[in-house]
């Protein structure tokens, strides 16, 4: 697995900082007006459910116009596309974190575990949503389909570093440790939006320490 390295150039001097700054500060407000939009439509998924809930309902919500709207998403399945960034930043993060040694790989995993639930896991009932959009919309299957893949490349490195700091079986498979972690956490998710009666808290933790315990290289490190 290569590591890619940033190709950017430098810049050669202190002229070239003052129009850098601007495209800065205009990214900043779109990211804002995006996210802004995102948590406006979670949560009219979660009262309404994905299909009926309209554009219209969406930017009102989020006190933003329809042309604003469509300036940044297409459709509102595209509005998914600013959840799958978020996820992705999260296992960047833990990757991240999992290199420069600030957290062993077992507690850069089990933080990521109830990271990568906030979102969903806001409710039973935006679970429920999303695993409907997911399961009736190609243009979001699709989109998350792409977004595991990708973040799976992810995990797979800090499995990797697992293996070689001693605290996951060398005999596994990273790829497939990546798709295990995955799958208890959507497993997880999707089982606690059908019946949630244990706190998703709980359930995560438990869907953890499954895994672990299959992964652990230490005696005993999962207990």
């Amino acid at each position: 697995m290569s590591v890619l390295h940033n190709s950017t150039p430098v810049l050669k001097n202190r002229a070239n900082l003052r129009p850098t700054e601007r495209p800065g500060r205009r990214e900043r407000r779109r990211t804002e007006t995006r996210t802004k939009i995102l948590h406006a439509a979670l949560q009219l998924f979660a009262r309404k459910g994905f299909f009926a809930t309209t554009t219209e309902q969406i930017t009102e919500a989020a006190d933003v116009g329809q042309g604003t709207f469509f300036n940044y998403f297409p459709s509102k399945q595209h509005v998914f596309g600013v959840l799958a960034e978020i996820q992705m930043q999260k296992v960047r993060r833990a990757r991240e974190q999992a290199e420069s040694s600030e957290m062993n790989v077992r507690a850069v995993l089990e933080r990521l575990t109830h990271d990568i639930a906030r979102e969903p896991g806001r409710s039973p009932a935006l679970t429920r949503a999303l695993f409907s959009a997911f399961l009736s919309s190609e243009t979001v299957r699709m989109l998350f389909a792409g977004t595991l893949a990708k973040g799976r490349e992810d995990l797979a490195v800090i499995m990797l570093l697992g293996q070689r700091r001693g605290e996951i079986l060398k005999a596994c498979n990273a790829d497939d440790l990546a798709r295990s972690f995955q799958r208890g956490v959507v497993g997880t998710l999707l089982l606690w939006a059908i019946d949630p009666k244990r706190s998703l808290k709980t359930a995560l933790n438990n869907a953890f320490l499954d895994f672990w315990a299959g992964a652990s290289a230490r005696k005993g490190s999962f207990e």
